[in-house]
């Protein structure tokens, strides 16, 4: 199934899309207000007898698919060629190991949604299209081989990033997190409407130029193996986000710099989960 959320008649409303129009529950919603707590109680909801109201696609808005309670775990440098391109060609800074950091959940925004180019913070303002994994079920200490059983599905994040900040503090943090630096969504892709997860295509446009291109089958580390190394000795809770890296092509990549600026339009297609774009204020 393909989860979104969505504004209609001026209130919020998680549905189930299905080609041109999303299926509905005023009677669920009252109950499972939003998209978080269905993936919190998946598999005690009667989906299919309850979700009986329909809209029009045109009809509604749809907005970022949920906010985590805890912050978005994201992983760096997970495809070899980025790795290379952000550290000038150095082999010995491909990781061996993932390479863990957050982004706050204050920085989602949903699909059209402005981002804010921050332009009294930062001059190098990049982009990164990632597959975002989303846990369905409380796990610790989850084997690889084990570890797709606790996906709820798959969705797109948009790593906005000023890599100035990110220089100037020697962390990732805030110049991951500044607002509206969390493009997310737009559905949430249940396993069933996914191929193989490690063999998805995914491009990321700059104004209709193709910046990114690769293959998920490119990660340093597969899914399985991030969720094994972030699941040891820590609870990963349902809803936990997980964006599991970007490949080459960013605009810190060039040369020179591809930084965004005002305007840019950024669209990210990854292979059965969707396309997410959005446009730089």
């Amino acid at each position: 199934m393909r989860f979104i959320t969505f504004k209609f008649k001026n209130q919020t409303f998680w549905g189930v899309q299905e080609e041109d129009g999303v299926y509905y529950s005023d009677k669920l919603v009252n109950i499972f207000p939003t998209l978080f707590s269905v993936i919190e109680n998946y598999g005690g909801i009667n989906f299919f007898q309850e979700i009986n109201q329909y809209v029009p696609l045109h009809e509604v808005e749809i907005v970022a698919p949920f906010r985590p309670n805890k912050n978005i775990m994201c992983i760096g440098k997970n495809y070899r060629e980025h790795a290379l391109e952000m550290t000038g060609n150095d082999e010995s800074q491909v990781p061996t190991a993932p390479v863990i950091f957050t982004k706050s959940p204050s920085a989602i925004i949903g699909p059209n949604a402005m981002i804010d180019a921050h332009e009294m913070d930062t001059s190098q303002l990049d982009y990164e299209g990632e597959l975002a994994v989303v846990i369905g079920k409380p796990g610790k200490n989850i084997s690889r081989e084990d570890a797709l059983d606790y996906v709820f599905g798959y969705t797109i994040l948009n790593d906005i990033t000023a890599r100035d900040l990110q220089k100037k503090h020697q962390q990732f943090f805030r110049g991951k997190s500044l607002d509206t630096f969390a493009p997310f969504g737009p559905a949430v892709v249940t396993q069933d409407r996914v191929g193989n997860v490690q063999n998805l295509d995914i491009k990321t446009y700059v104004n209709d130029e193709l910046r990114q291109h690769s293959n998920t089958s490119q990660m340093i580390f597969s899914v399985g193996e991030l969720i094994e190394t972030l699941s040891d000795g820590m609870t990963l809770q349902a809803g936990d986000v997980i964006a599991t890296g970007t490949p080459s092509g960013v605009g810190k990549g060039f040369d020179p710099p591809k930084f965004l600026k005002p305007d840019d339009r950024i669209r990210i297609e990854i292979e059965d989960v969707g396309v997410l774009e959005n446009i730089v204020g």
